[in-house]
């Protein structure tokens, strides 16, 4: 089944722009349309991470084992979301790719291909983590408090009905900002949050469910999100989606070609943090509670740099697609620079009130002065080194180049942030901090290899590839 809709790519809006002004070398993407893209993706994350600071703080109300039942299934549902979300980003690549190069065909059949295989990879997901709920927590957090592991196990349960929705929202999402919309996404998720918001206040404060009350409202706001950005793609819809139960074994080649790597990638990346939150669980719950509450903060100091690094592969896989590789290279420059900017003016601004901001946890003063100085160090290493380790990632992925970005970040993980972490952290009795330590060292690793590819161009003839 087929639904056309209007085939209004952005690229084809930058190309006649951007003409007027260069009509030998078109810029692709203008300054104004690089704001229109970015700036929903910022208050996109900064909601979602609004939301994971609502249920924290709204379950803090019930004690710090709430918060840390919640913060240990979060870590689990991280490494789980991410297969499909990488299979979601490979998918958003091909499609750029094919706007690009002005295919309106195989943008409508990538599209199709995505939804078929992110139905099926989330669904699997969804059943094994209900089947598997109790043995998943025990082998990985056997020996956490009883209290703890009881509120884990509700979370858990009912955050794994929501991987289908959650599946379906992002690869929407993902296929709207692919032609440059990054609007409608934002909208939804305000929206989602809104909700989320309400619906912790009257389950938790009204009803009072604790834990399971955050987790059906976050499941509810799921639904209703997946629900919205499917009838748009439908009703609003700037390209074509073209609705197959039969797989398409060069689409689903393509995405699977960046998917797999990226999922692989991804995964081993978060098995690594499940380890260290083991190991920050044998630290007792005064180590999970500042662990979980810098987390969360932490995560508002990163925005730029994310909203960034996911619009780095709508920009560099349309280049690529238009056959424009020098293009590709100037805006990988150009929007690390903007995400160095911007990460420097929230940090600082942030600094200051990391104190006030953690009070709102209602954490003890020996838990919430841990919770301040990771996040404080956590800020300085963000300035300095966070761009180049993440969003340049995102554009050598969108040029194709996913099989070395996988193996400098599995490599960079597991030896630097896992042994260093157990190290720094074990052998030097730096504790909790020296898993943090062991964090940005990895960092600065994934920094150091990814800008030498760069600039070394040797991504191109991966890019080239996707061009033949």
């Amino acid at each position: 089944m087929r639904h056309k809709r209007r085939f209004g790519s952005l690229n084809s809006q930058n190309q006649k722009q951007a003409s007027e002004i260069n009509p030998k070398h078109p810029d692709l993407f203008t300054g104004q349309q690089l704001k229109r893209l970015i700036f929903p993706l910022v208050i996109e994350q900064i909601l979602a991470v609004f939301m994971g600071m609502a249920d924290t703080i709204m379950v803090a109300s019930c004690g710090e084992a709430a918060v840390s039942g919640i913060s240990i299934v979060d870590t689990i549902s991280v490494l789980l979301i991410g297969l499909f979300g990488a299979m979601a980003a490979g998918g958003s690549v091909v499609t750029a790719q094919y706007i690009g190069r002005k295919d309106e065909q195989n943008v409508a059949r990538a599209a199709g291909q995505l939804f078929l295989a992110i139905g099926g990879l989330s669904l699997f997901l969804m059943v094994f983590t209900l089947i598997f709920n109790k043995p998943l927590l025990r082998v990985i957090y056997g020996s956490i408090d009883k209290d703890v592991m009881a509120n884990a196990r509700i979370y858990f349960y009912i955050s794994s009905i929501s991987y289908p929705f959650l599946a379906f929202y992002n690869s929407a999402a993902a296929l709207f900002r692919a032609v440059g919309n990054s609007k409608v996404s934002m909208q939804i998720s305000l929206f989602s949050n809104l909700f989320n918001i309400a619906g912790n206040a009257l389950l938790i404060y009204v009803f009072h469910l604790g834990v399971a009350g955050a987790g059906i409202s976050t499941l509810i706001s799921r639904i209703i999100s997946a629900v919205l950005i499917l009838i748009l793609l439908k009703k609003q819809g700037e390209f074509s989606v073209e609705y197959r139960l039969k797989p398409d074994k060069r689409i689903l080649g393509q995405i699977l070609y960046i998917g797999v790597p990226n999922g692989l990638e991804n995964s081993i990346f978060q098995l690594g943090k499940l380890l260290l939150s083991s190991l920050i669980a044998g630290f007792g719950t005064v180590a999970i509670a500042a662990n979980a509450v810098a987390s969360t903060i932490c995560g508002l100091e990163i925005i730029p740099a994310n909203a960034i690094g996911i619009a780095m592969v709508t920009v560099v896989g349309q280049c690529i697609g238009a056959g424009e590789l020098s293009q590709a290279r100037h805006y990988m420059g150009r929007l690390v620079k903007t995400a160095y900017l911007w990460l420097l003016v929230l940090n600082l601004s942030l600094l200051p009130f990391l104190k006030v901001i953690c009070g709102l946890f209602q954490l003890s003063a020996e838990t919430s002065a841990l919770a301040i100085e990771l996040m404080v160090y956590h800020s300085i290493c963000c300035m300095l080194i966070h761009p180049l380790s993440f969003c340049l990632t995102n554009g050598l992925r969108a040029a194709n180049d996913v099989r070395f970005t996988m193996t400098v970040s599995i490599c960079s993980m597991w030896i630097c942030r896992i042994v260093m972490a157990y190290l720094l952290s074990l052998y030097f009795g730096l504790g909790l901090m020296g898993i943090w330590i062991a964090m940005t060292i990895d960092w600065l690793v994934r920094a150091i290899f990814f800008t030498t590819r760069v600039l070394s161009g040797k991504w191109r003839r991966y890019a080239m590839r996707s061009l033949n």
